[in-house]
């Protein structure tokens, strides 16, 4: 895939392989005072918006999954530019990574599957 494909150009400022799977999501942040009050209307009390993003990328090369591995591993924080579907353009931003998971199919420890979410900090 030509990096212009790529829905994530880099992450603190290295190119990695394009991913199998991108999935883009949007998230409303509340205030510690929302909830619902008594006669059941919602006060959301929204403070933010924050983006998450899912990745998979399947039957990569050993070397493809360190070098994954490692830019999602290296900074508790890590800058990504990558592309919103909200602004059908490229942006760069400040992320934390969840729980990563590599998975194989076979003998040899080939890897089939990486996968994990990015959250905007």
């Amino acid at each position: 895939m030509a990096q212009s494909d790529n829905p994530i150009r880099s992450v603190n400022g290295v190119t990695i392989p394009a991913p199998s799977k991108y999935d883009w999501k949007e998230s409303d942040v509340s205030s510690a005072d929302a909830g619902r009050t008594e006669d059941g209307l919602m006060h959301k009390e929204t403070i933010a918006k924050k983006v998450h993003i899912e990745l998979e990328w399947q039957y990569i090369p050993d070397s493809d999954a360190q070098t994954l591995l490692q830019a999602f591993s290296t900074n508790e924080y890590f800058s990504v530019t990558y592309y919103d579907y909200k602004a059908m353009d490229y942006l760069t931003k400040t992320f934390y990574v969840g729980d990563r998971n590599a998975s194989a199919y076979n003998r040899t420890l080939k890897i089939s599957t990486i996968s994990f979410n990015i959250i905007e900090r």
